[in-house]
């Protein structure tokens, strides 16, 4: 309605009129048409232009900072970083990952031309630094992280070893002079590794038991181990987990709780409620046996093997004898493979060998300090389908002290985790909101009731991605699964694919050659971004979410930027002088 209060067009018609309207033509509109003037802080018509333009359901509410919903709509039509300013080719091979300083000022690219390569996040981002890593034997390099003050940044990749076997190592690089500092193995490779600390970094190694049956360890290095490795410890171990049926813990990272926000960004409305309630990826304690069974997938039924009793009466020694006394005497049916009867040993043998799990895993003001260990496992097959979860207690932060473990009696050979979200499906892709509170995962879903007979043989795996969020406050899921992008490589052949989230938005890329974005409130897909092949990474600036950076097979970095951005940047350029000259002289004339 108009200054006088009566309105210029019914609200109907004007609605109608919008909907057909791009939304570019409607802020056009609204810089030259007085009758768009007199509507446009309408309450009422941008709500129901923002539910029908953007497909919202109408359960969700408002976001929780926004001012009106007129801001709301200008916020994602025009702060998407969906313009690509810039394309950097200076890698010859395909680009695996990217990762930011936490300054925002410099960002990492990892290749798999064995580089690492450095660069200055200016208005013409440039390239500051590269280094070769194939003198050191690398074959190429996959992952990098800044350490929380930017001072040293850890490079993970794949090592060519004796007779061609690959493994991983990671390399401390300083940001002062570009030195290596250090270099630490990491079995297997995609466990990529990670910063605990300013110094000191966790890395893993694996020990095969059998032929399906495995430990991995996590340690603790200093970044420093050349300088201080003949004074003091530089390497500690952290935690030893046993793995069954193949499986093996990768893709390691650390959630600090201190970083919480307070109010929380995201809201639990009814809808997300009611979809997280019946979602397929339960969570559950394995300080629980009750919870553990019911969170499980339906599996071919076991032989039938007597059970433990539960008041502690027999070993896992005498469950052992018992158990091959079963075998030879005939009791347990002869059709067990050699890999149901070595994972049976293995789930025997720990049953007593495993340290108990930390109570109280959630943190509550007593405890905001923790830490958590978050990592990729699994315990049906060796595809990794569970998102394991183990506190890291103050006393574990510091390569100082025993270095094999505290607390830990003789007979205590392993460390149980104290959390566990299965995915029932392959995980591709984890990332951490900027808050630490809010977990992001990437998963290829399997086939609903599906049966593991053979844990080299997971099941096939769905082309669409789903995007999950865990909320690690209270460790359930809080959000219903996005699909809107794809994968189609096999299980065999499934890589990692990473995505970032940043205060408002969440961003992954995908095997059909686009980036993608997302709202993390309204769970709505918003932008493409176009490649020519794979994306393999995405990452937003940490200081202006309006800058993303995409990494893709075709060797190339894209550098995107919202309109409003590039709006701003095209303001400030000064006008030529020539033209100005011009134009003063045809005044005169």
């Amino acid at each position: 309605m108009d200054a006088g209060g009566g309105p210029l067009l019914p609200d109907s018609v004007l609605f109608e009129i919008f909907l057909y309207l791009d939304h570019a033509d409607v802020l056009s509109v609204g810089l030259v048409c007085q009758q768009w003037r007199a509507v446009a802080r309408d309450e009422f018509l941008w709500k129901e232009l923002f539910y029908r333009y953007y497909r919202v359901s109408r359960e969700v509410p408002r976001h929780p900072a926004a001012v009106s919903w007129y801001d709301e709509f200008q916020r994602l039509y025009d702060t998407i970083p969906c313009i690509e300013v810039q394309a950097l080719k200076e890698h010859n091979d395909q680009v695996l990952h990217l990762s930011f300083s936490h300054s925002g000022c410099l960002f990492a690219s990892c290749s798999k031309d064995c580089t690492v390569k450095i660069w200055s996040n200016e208005l013409d981002i440039s390239l500051q630094h590269s280094s070769n890593m194939r003198p050191y034997n690398w074959s190429y390099t996959q992952f990098s992280q800044f350490n929380s003050d930017d001072s040293l940044l850890l490079v993970s990749g794949v090592f060519v070893g004796p007779h061609n076997s690959s493994s991983g190592e990671i390399a401390v690089i300083s940001m002062e002079n570009f030195t290596l500092l250090s270099r630490v193995r990491n079995k297997p490779y995609d466990v990529f590794g990670c910063w605990l600390n300013e110094t000191n970094l966790i890395s893993g190694n694996l020990h095969r038991i059998g032929r399906i049956t495995s430990c991995s360890v996590l340690w603790l290095n200093n970044a420093f181990q050349g300088v201080e490795s003949e004074n003091v410890n530089v390497v500690k171990r952290l935690f030893k987990i046993q793995n069954l049926n193949a499986s093996t813990i990768r893709t390691v990272m650390v959630a600090d709780c201190s970083r919480y926000d307070s109010p929380d960004l995201l809201l639990d409305y009814e809808e997300q409620l009611a979809a997280s309630s019946t979602s397929t990826c339960p969570v559950f304690d394995l300080g629980s046996d009750s919870e553990e069974e019911e969170a499980k997938p339906k599996q071919t039924p076991e032989p039938a093997v007597q059970e433990l009793p539960d008041d502690g009466g027999v070993t896992a020694e005498d469950g052992l004898q018992q158990f091959f006394d079963d075998i030879m005497e005939g009791r347990v049916r002869p059709a067990m493979t050699e890999t149901e009867l070595e994972t049976k040993v293995a789930e025997l043998f720990i049953r007593n060998r495993t340290k108990p799990p930390e109570v109280n895993l959630l943190p509550t003001e007593s405890n905001s300090k923790t830490k958590y260990l978050i990592f990729t496992t699994g315990c049906l097959t060796y595809s990794p389908h569970q998102i394991g979860i183990k506190r890291i207690l103050p006393h574990q932060m510091t390569t100082a002290g025993p270095v094999l473990g505290e607390e830990r009696r003789s007979d205590e050979f392993f460390d149980s985790l104290d959390h566990v979200i299965d995915i029932h499906g392959h995980i591709i892709g984890m990332g951490l909101s900027p808050d630490h509170r809010y977990l992001y995962v990437n998963s290829r879903a399997w086939p609903r009731d599906c049966v593991i007979s053979d844990p080299m043989q997971p099941p096939p795996i769905a082309e669409e991605i789903d995007l999950h969020v865990f909320d690690l406050k209270t460790m359930k899921e809080v959000k219903r699964a996005l699909r809107a992008h794809r994968a189609y490589t096999p299980n065999e052949e499934c890589f990692f694919i990473f995505l970032d989230v940043s205060r408002d938005f969440v961003a992954s890329g995908a095997e059909d050659r686009h980036g993608y974005i997302w709202d993390r409130h309204y769970n709505i897909c918003l932008a493409k971004l176009q490649h020519d092949n794979v994306v393999n990474s995405v990452a937003f600036s940490p200081v202006e979410q309006e800058l993303l950076l995409t990494a893709s097979d075709d060797t190339t970095i894209k550098v995107w930027r919202s309109p409003r951005t590039v709006r701003i940047q095209q303001a400030r350029k000064p006008r030529p002088r020539k033209l100005l000259f011009s134009w003063l002289m045809n005044q005169k004339s």
